[in-house]
Order: C-alpha cells, then sequence, then structure tokens
C-alpha cells in the first residue's frame, strides 16, 4: 500500500474490487474522468472536491474513512 506524500493513501481499487464495479462504470455513476478517478486511486491526487467525495461515496455506499485513510509520514 502506498500513500501519497502526505500520508493519505485513496482505497478505490480495493473498494472497486470488494463491489465488483470498474474504474469506468463508477466514471459514469460519478459524472467525473477515468483519468481524474485513476489520479485519485493511484494517490497522485492532491486535492479532491467535497463533490466529488460525496458521489463516490454514494456510488460505493461507503463512508469517506472508508475511502481515505491517513497514515503520518515518519
Amino acid at each position: 500500500m502506498s500513500e501519497g506524500a502526505s500520508g493519505i493513501h485513496c482505497r478505490l481499487d480495493e473498494l472497486l474490487t470488494e463491489r465488483g464495479m470498474t474504474l469506468t462504470r463508477l466514471s459514469e455513476i460519478v459524472g467525473v474522468s477515468i483519468v481524474n478517478l485513476s489520479i485519485l486511486k493511484n494517490d497522485r491526487a492532491k486535492a479532491i472536491r467535497y463533490s466529488t467525495l460525496q458521489a463516490i461515496c454514494e456510488a460505493l455506499q461507503c463512508d469517506v474513512g472508508e475511502l481515505l485513510t491517513y497514515s503520518p509520514a515518519g
């Protein structure tokens, strides 16, 4: 598991697998490009809009804490 420099890790890939959903399907549901979801999934995102976070959580039926985890650097 890799975390970005911020210590934030996005579990999008794991949640998609658990729910049997593809990144393409999630993109269709939430209205966010596959490229932007891929950036998020690979821990390269620098920011995320609350509306995007809400849409992803609704689509995956999860809480923010299930999608994003934090591990302090060091």
